[in-house]
């Protein structure tokens, strides 16, 4: 892992050495995963799910990515995608649509760095 890349993620709320401990240390074994996080199918089976108005399948999509993003330290898209998994849990479909853009917003920037760093 680069320094150069390395900044990046971080730039982009990525908690690099977090991250690296919890994968003790390999940056390798980091970089084949954030490799295929833009690959995980709960982004847009959350996207789905809020646009059909199914709180059980929103909740099971954004659960399920929240626990990608804590085993990555993807933090900048965890803080909005833990918001909207505690709106979900309290039943609150609304709520959880109003975070949908900052969420997206977060994805879409971390999806864009990481398709830019492959190789």
């Amino acid at each position: 892992m680069t320094p150069a890349y390395k900044a990046a993620l971080e730039a982009a709320g990525v908690d690099v050495a977090d991250a690296l401990a919890r994968f003790m240390g390999s940056e390798a074994l980091l970089e084949k995963y954030l490799r295929r996080f833009p690959e995980d199918p709960n982004y847009q089976a959350l996207c789905q799910a809020l646009g059909a108005g199914d709180a059980a399948g929103a909740f099971t999509a954004a659960h399920t990515l929240k626990g990608v993003c804590a085993n990555l330290s993807l933090t900048r898209l965890l803080d909005p995608l833990s918001r909207q998994v505690e709106c979900l849990r309290a039943g609150d479909l609304a709520g959880a649509a109003a975070l949908a853009p900052e969420t997206a917003a977060a994805y879409e920037d971390l999806r864009g760095l990481l398709r830019r760093w492959e190789g």
